[in-house]
C-alpha cells in the first residue's frame, strides 16, 4: 500500500516493519490501524513520501535533522542509523528532528538500538491532547519518553510511557469500539471528568500523576520541540483534524554506546542479575509473578507470532477500501 502512494521500496519496508512491530508487541494503537491516515495525508500532499533527510552536524556527535515532512518512522530510522556510528566513536550521540510526523511507538527505535548493544533515550512531542495541570485546554501532546536496555533474557527491558495518564490512542480505540473510558483518564471541553471517549477527544487527556506528569511533559516539549525548532504546543498540526497543513512534530534522540561505559557482556550480566533479584522479591498477596518492563509486550509478541495479530473489523474495512482505490491486491481475510 505504501508503495502504491509513492513511498520508495526501501522506505515502505521501514514503515511496514514499524507498524507490524507495534501490533506484534500489543501496541495496536500505533500499528496498522494508523496506515490509513498516513496514506490520506500523503494523498493530500501533507506528507512527502520521497522526502530526503536534511542533516546539519553542529558538533561531531550532534545532528540537527529536518525530516522535510517525510514519513515519521522512515526519517526516524534514518536518523538513528546516522547516530550509531557517531555513538560508537564518541560514546554518546544526540539528534533533534523537526518537520516530522506521528512516528508510531518510541519503543520501536529504542529496541533497535538495544539489539546493537546501545541505549536510546527517545522523546517526541505530539498534537495537542493534554492540558497543563490546572487547565482544561489541550496544550501538550501525550509527550512520551522511552528507553530500552539489552539483556540476556531474550527480550530488552523496555520503558515506553506517555506523560499522560493514558495514551490518546487508547481513547481513540475506545471511541471506535463504542466503549466508555475510566473517569480519571480525561476531561470534557468544560473541564469535567468524563467516561465518554467522544467528549474526551474534544476535551483533554489528564497528566500522569498530576503535577509530575505535567513536569515530564514540559521536559519532553522543550527537548523535542523547542530545542529542535519544531512546532510547539497548540501549533503542532493534528494528524486527523488538520488536513490543510503539516504536523511539524519534533523528536529528540540521545544514543549511548554501552561499550563506552562497560563491556556489553558485563552489562547484560549485571542487568540480568538485577532482573532476577526483582523477580525474586517477596510478592504482594494475590500476585503470582513479578514482571519487569518489556516482559509483557515480549510475551504478547510471542503469542501474536504464533497465532497472528488481531485486527478490528473497522481497520480491515479501511485497509480493503484503500487497496481497492489503489489497485492493490487484497491479501487479508477475516479469521473464522
Amino acid at each position: 500500500m505504501a508503495r502504491a502512494v509513492g513511498v520508495p521500496d526501501e522506505d515502505a519496508v521501514i514503515l511496514a516493519d514499524a507498524l507490524v512491530d507495534a501490533d506484534l508487541q500489543g501496541t495496536s494503537t500505533h500499528g496498522i490501524t494508523r496506515l490509513g491516515i498516513y496514506v490520506r495525508r500523503i494523498e493530500a500532499g501533507l506528507v512527502d513520501p520521497k522526502a530526503e533527510l536534511i542533516v546539519e552536524a553542529r558538533r561531531p556527535a550532534v545532528l540537527v535533522v529536518d525530516a522535510a515532512d517525510g514519513l515519521g518512522q522512515v526519517q526516524a530510522v534514518k536518523t538513528l542509523d546516522r547516530l550509531v556510528p557517531l555513538a560508537r566513536k564518541y560514546g554518546v550521540a544526540a539528534a533533534t528532528i523537526r518537520r516530522s510526523q506521528h512516528f508510531g511507538a518510541l519503543s520501536y527505535y529504542c529496541n533497535r538500538a538495544a539489539a546493537s548493544d546501545a541505549v536510546l533515550l527517545a522523546m517526541t512531542s505530539a498534537e495537542p491532547a493534554m492540558s497543563p495541570e490546572g487547565s482544561c485546554e489541550p496544550f501538550f501532546g501525550t509527550n512520551p519518553v522511552a528507553v530500552s536496555f539489552p539483556t540476556g533474557k531474550g527480550y530488552p527491558v523496555k520503558i515506553d510511557l506517555a506523560s499522560s495518564v493514558t495514551a490518546r490512542g487508547n481513547i481513540v480505540a475506545a471511541a471506535k469500539a463504542g466503549r466508555p473510558i475510566p473517569d480519571d483518564w480525561a476531561l470534557d471541553p468544560d473541564g469535567h471528568p468524563t467516561t465518554d471517549p467522544a467528549k474526551a477527544l474534544l476535551g483533554s487527556v489528564l497528566t500522569m500523576a498530576g503535577h509530575k506528569g505535567y513536569a515530564l511533559a514540559v521536559m519532553v516539549e522543550v527537548l523535542a520541540s523547542v530545542l529542535s525548532g519544531a512546532a510547539v504546543g497548540p501549533d503542532i498540526g493534528s494528524m486527523y483534524k488538520h488536513q490543510d497543513r503539516p504536523q511539524n512534530v519534533g523528536h529528540f534522540f540521545c544514543l549511548f554506546d554501552i561499550a563506552a561505559f562497560v563491556e556489553p557482556e558485563r552489562f547484560r550480566a549485571r542487568i540480568d542479575a538485577m532482573i532476577d533479584r526483582i523477580k525474586a522479591s517477596r510478592r504482594r498477596p494475590g500476585v503470582e509473578e513479578i514482571l519487569v518492563p518489556g516482559e509483557r509486550s515480549h510475551r504478547a509478541r510471542l503469542e501474536n507470532e504464533r497465532q497472528g495479530v488481531p485486527i478490528d473489523a473497522a481497520t480491515l474495512e479501511e485497509l480493503k477500501r484503500l487497496c481497492d482505490e489503489h489497485d492493490v491486491p487484497w491479501m487479508l481475510e477475516a479469521a473464522q
